[in-house]
């Protein structure tokens, strides 16, 4: 049985994490995390991680290295990494079950902490 993960990406989001890795040198890869910020409350963040922190959460898929901030991992349980290229924008993207709302321009979220209690029953009923 594998360890549970706070959270998973697709092959789309490890293809890039491994992208900016490979462009920087010293780089373990991207740390993901929350601020208060934007006008519906949070904002998702993410940055270069050279050092990795061990109180993180970490998560690995097809060579890619994404570490979740501590304070952020009740807000980001279940959520799923992706990366996506459109016509208006290219970045990350969080499909997260916790978010309650999000402003017009899909920036700033409003999230509620993941319930344990629930989560323990739907995996205890699997």
């Amino acid at each position: 049985m594998s360890r549970f993960q706070v959270m998973t990406m697709t092959d789309a989001a490890a293809g890039r994490v491994r992208d900016i890795v490979a462009a920087r040198e010293g780089a373990k890869g991207v740390r993901v995390g929350i601020k208060k910020g934007g006008c519906a409350g949070m904002e998702y963040t993410v940055d270069l991680v050279t050092e990795a922190d061990p109180k993180d959460d970490h998560v690995e898929h097809e060579g890619a290295h994404v570490y979740v901030a501590p304070e952020a991992a009740l807000f980001l349980l279940g959520t799923q990494l992706d990366f996506e290229v459109t016509k208006l924008r290219t970045g990350f993207t969080f499909n997260n079950p916790n978010q309650t709302s999000a402003c017009g321009c899909g920036e700033s979220i409003e999230l509620q902490p993941a319930d344990l209690k629930a989560l323990a029953e739907a995996r205890g009923a699997a």
